[in-house]
């Protein structure tokens, strides 16, 4: 066993640093970091057939609890978390289709018209609109379509568009740390631990509902002087575009949008309906892909596959840690450095959390904590939601911190690049890395109030 363990380190440390230095696709690396697992780690290092089956879980899928877990949310095994897979693909193809149908341009631009094209109120209500909707749809959609109509609009309002599109970008994050389905770090801690939408929103979402408002009243102040020095050009607002011009199809945008809040009442009632999400991601894509007829195709063909593919290949290799013990060994010097108590825990967690998904992709961190909570949890009696919440809030927001910490960031950074405004290290880190530490403050204080009093 030990030289399985030593294999599957290695193999994991390998994947993380590749992943960072972004020289190669990250899916070609998990993948093949997965498959040197299933080789090295489970048949040379543990001459296991059985721990190569538990790890690829194919067999699971062909379960009804699968796919209805009777009104009570099951623990995924260990191995590739194929819930989290097939309900990321079903909301991709959702995506696509409201993105198709003009749905994200005619929503910005009628927001834009409700505040009267003013700087300020454009600003705040971005902010806003920016949390609500990467609370149903991924964080990299919607930074996508904000922050280039936020350049449009920037260029017919004569403003600085640098200020709004870090703000959407963080608050993006943070509207994602609210639900199950916001950011893909939640899909996974909600598929493998059984947490449900509503678990979520009244737990991680009502610490996102507080540091919102924190964090609109940090952007303004640190943006105010900007906002109104650009904003002296006054535009009549009857010389801008009509949101209504977004609009490609009436038809296919009443389909997408009926779509869309069928998916949201889906998902706020699972735990209610016992339908899961692997479920409900599958129904949404099927029906989006009739509703498109022959347009399914294309949307098909505009899936993000290598998302799909650096998961899969991503679940393999913390399978390894997971079946060689090495994540209980973690575990167990977490609570021994803790000593037990649970405050210290989640400040561990938490913070170590956040600092480490700042720099690295949080989505295989926090797929590789969560056996290590779990064992948290066992070892020494503590609650495992509350473990939950707390890794949650700080891979969801720790990637806030820098350019590169989650893909939303990314994505923003080079939509303004690429519209002549870039934005580097400097100007990025010096407003959102002080948003970053009074999140995951505001969220530790919260967990500290809530849950180990």
């Amino acid at each position: 066993m030990a030289m399985a363990q030593i294999l599957a380190v290695l193999i994991f440390v390998a994947m993380f640093v590749l992943i960072v230095m972004d020289k190669i696709e990250r899916q070609v690396i998990t993948l093949v970091c997965g498959l040197l697992t299933l080789v090295l780690v489970f048949g040379l290092g543990m001459h296991s057939m059985d721990a190569v089956i538990e790890t690829l879980n194919l067999r699971n899928i062909f379960t009804v609890e699968f796919w209805y877990a009777a009104g009570a949310a099951e623990e995924s095994s260990s191995g590739i978390n194929w819930a989290t897979i097939i309900f990321i693909a079903g909301m991709m193809i959702m995506v696509e289709g409201m993105a198709k149908a003009g749905f994200f341009q005619w929503l910005c631009m009628k927001l834009a018209k409700l505040v009267n094209y003013k700087p300020i109120p454009l600003f705040v209500a971005f902010m806003v609109m920016s949390a609500i909707l990467a609370m149903f749809i991924d964080s990299i959609t919607v930074i996508l379509f904000l922050a280039a109509v936020t350049v449009e609009l920037s260029k017919l309002l004569k403003i600085d568009p640098v200020p709004m599109i870090l703000s959407e970008i963080f608050c993006a994050n943070l509207g994602g740390s609210a639900t199950m389905c916001g950011d893909p770090p939640n899909i996974i801690i909600g598929t493998s631990l059984g947490y449900s939408f509503a678990d979520f929103l009244t737990n991680t979402g009502a610490i996102a509902g507080i540091s919102l408002i924190v964090v609109i009243i940090y952007y303004y102040l640190v943006f105010r002087k900007e906002l109104k020095q650009e904003s002296g050009n006054a535009v009549d607002p009857a010389t801008l575009p009509d949101p209504k011009e977004a609009i490609t199809n009436k038809k296919d945008f009443i389909v997408s949008s009926v779509i869309f809040a069928c998916a949201v009442l889906m998902l706020v009632t699972h735990a209610q309906t016992g339908l899961t999400v692997a479920f409900i991601g599958g129904v949404i894509a099927i029906v989006t892909l009739v509703a498109a007829g022959k347009g399914a195709l294309e949307l098909l063909k505009k899936v993000d596959y290598k998302t799909l593919l650096f998961f899969i290949g991503l679940f393999m290799v913390v399978g390894g840690l997971e079946q060689t013990g090495i994540l209980e060994v973690i575990a167990g010097f977490i609570g021994d450095v803790s000593g037990g108590n649970l405050k210290t825990m989640v400040a561990i967690i938490i913070w170590v959390s956040a600092i480490a998904s700042a720099f690295v992709d949080n989505i295989p961190f926090a797929a590789t904590m969560i056996p290590v909570i779990k064992s948290l949890a066992a070892t020494t009696g503590v609650d495992l939601s509350t473990l939950a919440w707390a890794l949650s809030m700080g891979t969801d927001i720790g990637g806030s911190a820098t350019p590169i910490g989650a893909s939303a960031n990314v994505v923003g950074t080079s939509v303004a690049a690429k519209s002549g405004h870039p934005i580097g290290w400097g100007r990025y880190c010096k407003t959102s890395a002080p948003a970053t530490v009074i999140v995951v403050l505001i969220s530790m204080i919260f967990i500290f109030v809530r849950y180990c009093g």
